[in-house]
């Protein structure tokens, strides 16, 4: 009876997973399949594949490319925006002839057909990958350094995809990433990242006059700025001791020339005719009250006279 029991159980399981996947075709929820990734070099052709059954006559394709906003690239049997002029069909698959950094992203392809059990419809996603050749890079490198001072040199590139490794050229040969197998004629106290580009002297020498320049290069390509030199000069020390010396001795000769004049009189000078003049002010304004002491009594007395006039 137990054994009975077991088979009928494991019939109806088998008659429900028979069922199960009735309904799954019908319906058309395509099992999941493994992601599609697609390589491809700018300016190269690269084909996205779109792995469902064979077209019929009744079957209806579209590609999307997906993102933030959805976009058609194959609607209502033609090929949609900038693809008209640069891509194919070719069955359920499109083959972009010249591919561009921008084309870069998911892509969806939908296919559905009707059947029995209604309209059966399938998707397969597919990812392309866009490797891009470095431009040539920014360098930045400083004209002129004094010697012991910490000195920078920056390389950058902005397009390269992946990212590029950088390298650096002194007077067109290439720099080790490790100074310390190099000659002794070159200065091994710099610093080399080839991740971010940057090429750094710790104490920088004469040694290290020249021209320099950055090669940027990834899986797709390489680019080189143009060298630049950076003139490295020791500190003139002599020049500014000389320079000391001579603010010193234009400050000794001020010095003395105001010295020389104070012993002259010629401040003394100036004080004493400016006493002369406030004194001079001084004798001109008593003048002027002794001219008009026998006047103001003059004025007084024919005021009088003019008020007993009228009271007559």
């Amino acid at each position: 009876m137990a054994r009975r029991s077991r088979h009928r159980l494991l019939l109806l399981l088998l008659r429900y997973l028979v069922v199960a996947l009735g309904y799954h075709k019908a319906y058309g929820f395509s099992a999941p399949k493994d992601q599609q990734v697609v390589t491809a070099v700018e300016y190269q052709e690269a084909i996205l594949a779109c792995k469902t059954p064979k077209k019929t006559v009744s079957s209806r394709l579209e590609w999307k490319k997906l993102g933030q906003s959805v976009s058609f690239v194959y609607y209502q049997q033609t090929l949609q925006g900038d693809f008209k002029n640069r891509a194919e069909m070719i069955d359920f698959n499109i083959r972009i002839k010249n591919v561009t950094r921008s084309d870069a992203g998911k892509y969806r392809c939908e296919v559905s057909a009707p059947s029995e059990q209604g309209q059966n419809l399938e998707e397969d996603t597919v990812t392309l990958e866009v490797l891009v050749a470095p431009a040539v890079p920014s360098c930045e490198v400083p004209s002129s350094a004094l010697s012991g001072t910490v000195v920078e040199l920056r390389c950058q590139d902005k397009e390269g995809n992946p990212a590029p490794e950088y390298t650096w050229f002194k007077d067109g040969i290439r720099l080790l990433e490790n100074p310390r197998l190099g000659s002794q004629s070159t200065n091994s106290s710099y610093t080399m990242n080839t991740k971010t580009g940057t090429l750094q002297f710790n104490t920088v020498s004469k040694l290290d006059t020249g021209e320099y320049s950055c090669e940027a290069r990834n899986s797709v390509g390489y680019r080189r700025c143009p060298g630049k030199r950076m003139q490295v000069d020791d500190l003139n020390i002599s020049g500014i001791i000389a320079a000391v010396v001579v603010v010193a001795l234009v400050i000794s000769v001020c010095g003395l020339g105001v010295c020389y004049a104070q012993r002259k009189g010629y401040f003394s000078k100036e004080t004493s005719f400016q006493k002369s003049n406030s004194s001079s002010k001084a004798t001109t304004m008593s003048e002027n009250v002794h001219w008009l002491t026998p006047v103001i009594p003059a004025l007084w007395k024919a005021k009088a006279g003019g008020s007993r006039g009228q009271e007559f």
